[in-house]
C-alpha cells in the first residue's frame, strides 16, 4: 500500500499499535484509528517517506501512483499465472 504511514511491508505507524498500547482499547477504537490513519495520512510521521514526501509537495502524483497500486491489486491469481507464462523465454 502506498501511503505515508503504511511501511513497506505492510504494518502501520500508528501510535495505539506501538508504543501507546493498552489492553484497554477495544476493536472499535482500534479499527476507528486505523480508519482515521489511512484517511487522513500524518506526513510529519512517515513510515514511507517517498509517499509522505508526494503527499506534501505534489498530491497529483501521489494520487496517480495510489491508483497505480490500487489498480495492480485488482489482478488475479491466474492473470498472474498468463502473465508470467508470457514473460518466459522461449526456450524454456
Amino acid at each position: 500500500m502506498f501511503h505515508p504511514n503504511v511501511y513497506n511491508n505492510g504494518e502501520l505507524c500508528l501510535d495505539i499499535l506501538q508504543n501507546r498500547w493498552s489492553p484497554t482499547y477495544d476493536v472499535m477504537a482500534i479499527l476507528t484509528s486505523v480508519q482515521s490513519l489511512l484517511n487522513d495520512p500524518n506526513p510529519g510521521s512517515p513510515a514511507n517517506a517517498e509517499a509522505a514526501q508526494l503527499f506534501r509537495d505534489n498530491m497529483k502524483e501521489y494520487i496517480r501512483r495510489v491508483r497505480l497500486i490500487v489498480d495492480e491489486s485488482w489482478v488475479d491469481d491466474e492473470d498472474l499465472e498468463e502473465i508470467a507464462e508470457m514473460e518466459k523465454p522461449d526456450d524454456v
